[in-house]
């Protein structure tokens, strides 16, 4: 399998089946083949590939979030007392280990970390703060931002 985020070469029958499948990741393999103009076999055979090399990690149901009353979203900097690698490792660990976390992403900014976090409401978003991310390991701070509205998600 290929490392993550390493670049894999894909010719333009590879960037068509991929750019079906980001719409309609349940299309069968006949339908597929179809769409990007391929027979049937050579079309599993390059979906397999794509699957193997890691450039498709999986497919997945989108939720509607606010369905499940999860529809407050915010956004926690966090900025951290210590960024050598070993502290950097533990938080990664730890904050992967929080459910409420959607997307954790390590910034090259005034503060280290951008967390995506989902919510029923703001008491909820309060009580994960306050226990969760503040208790991570090496947080020294954090500061908040509440979304109002999402115009634009990728997962829609």
């Amino acid at each position: 399998m290929n490392k993550p985020g390493k670049p894999v070469e894909l010719d333009g029958l590879d960037r068509k089946i991929i750019a079906v499948l980001r719409v309609d990741g349940r299309i069968t393999v006949t339908d597929l083949a179809k769409a990007v103009g391929m027979s049937k076999t050579p079309c599993q055979v390059r979906l397999r590939r794509l699957m193997e090399s890691g450039v498709i990690r999986g497919f997945r149901a989108v939720v509607d979030p606010a369905s499940l009353g999860l529809d407050h979203v915010a956004f926690a900097e966090v900025k951290l007392s210590n960024t050598r690698e070993a502290a950097l490792t533990e938080f990664n660990r730890a904050v992967a280990r929080i459910p409420e976390v959607e997307e954790c992403h390590m910034l090259a900014s005034s503060f280290d970390y951008l967390l995506k976090v989902r919510t029923a409401d703001i008491r909820r978003y309060r009580e994960v703060l306050g226990e969760k991310i503040s208790s991570l390991p090496h947080v020294s701070s954090t500061s908040t931002f509440v979304a109002m509205e999402t115009v634009k998600d990728a997962n829609s």
